[in-house]
């Protein structure tokens, strides 16, 4: 529902969607193994959220740990 003063908080309005991944969606993403993935998680290496019985991690996480993972060659 949009106000006069524009889109509402409620709507979304201009806030950018967070995205959750699966663990699955992770581990193809970093090319490793979905036990890599949990045992990220489990070490406190990867932040990630408990849904259920399963586990989803911030985009912005799996990228802030790919860039602090890098090492320069030489």
């Amino acid at each position: 529902m949009t106000s006069m003063n524009g889109p509402s908080a409620r709507d979304g309005g201009d806030q950018p969607r967070t995205q959750f991944l699966t663990v699955a969606e992770v581990a193809s993403l970093m090319r490793v193994s979905k036990m890599t993935v949990y045992r990220l998680v489990h070490n406190g290496e990867l932040p990630a959220v408990r849904v259920g019985r399963s586990f989803r991690v911030h985009a912005k996480a799996v990228h802030d740990l790919l860039e602090s993972s890098y090492h320069d060659a030489g």
